[in-house]
């Protein structure tokens, strides 16, 4: 639940009004393992969010968790809030911003930030070191990026190591093959002016590079070995 925005009390709580149906706050408290004030923050919290109600009876309160599609309806809500706040903490963020930087990411949610980079930047992404490891680690996001990719119409040429079947999560790349001995333990992508790399170590990390004359170099030493590589096998 923590994962949709809530805290952790307020999960508490709306799974302990998911189990109790319609009860007091005493009854909640209890379910829940929290102290009655905690639990009426909360409560009120749920209340305002759209993810619970209440009926009084005589003086006292009756609670009940909202129908959990609700949640849907909260996440939207926040991410048109968000949507609509973009353009304002864009125009702040580019006037602080240094022209070129480096920023490390780390754990599956930093790889996800970096793809998403790739997609947002919408320019054509090369790439090599690529060993089908996000297919594998992350197969669910794999497949929804992969839809991304053909939404936007993202162009991707792929040097893959010969050998390797072409892997299903660029099925729509340009493909060239390299030498099965040319490995490397990081996957580089180079797109717009950044140079974005990978590491598959548990947990994974992520490094971008933001500095065109460092992407230009990168793209003119893969252009290098595109020129070189076979269409096939």
């Amino acid at each position: 639940m923590r994962s949709v925005g809530l805290s952790r009390n307020e999960s508490k709580v709306y799974l302990a009004l998911l189990r109790t149906g319609s009860a007091k706050a005493g009854r909640i408290a209890k379910e829940s393992g929290l102290n009655r004030t905690s639990t009426y923050g909360c409560l009120d919290s749920l209340v305002e969010k759209g993810l619970a109600s209440y009926v009084t009876v005589g003086q006292v309160k009756w609670f009940q968790a909202s129908d959990p599609r609700n949640l849907r309806v909260f996440l939207e809500n926040k991410i048109e809030f968000i949507d609509e706040s973009l353009p304002e903490l864009y125009q702040i963020y580019s006037s602080k911003k240094l022209p070129e930087r480096v920023s490390i990411y780390k754990g599956r949610r930093g790889v996800k930030t970096v793809l998403e980079d790739i997609i947002s930047t919408g320019e054509e992404n090369c790439i090599f070191g690529s060993e089908g490891q996000l297919e594998e680690r992350m197969p669910i996001y794999a497949e929804k990026f992969l839809r991304r990719l053909k939404k936007d119409k993202i162009s991707i040429r792929s040097l893959v190591r010969s050998g390797r079947k072409k892997e299903q999560f660029y099925s729509k790349a340009t493909v060239r093959f390299v030498p099965k001995s040319v490995e490397s333990p990081v996957v580089t992508n180079i797109y717009g002016n950044k140079i974005a790399l990978i590491i598959w170590s548990d947990p994974p990390e992520a490094v971008i590079i933001e500095n065109e004359m460092a992407a230009r170099a990168y793209r003119s030493y893969f252009e290098l070995m595109w020129r070189n590589a076979r269409k096939t096998k």
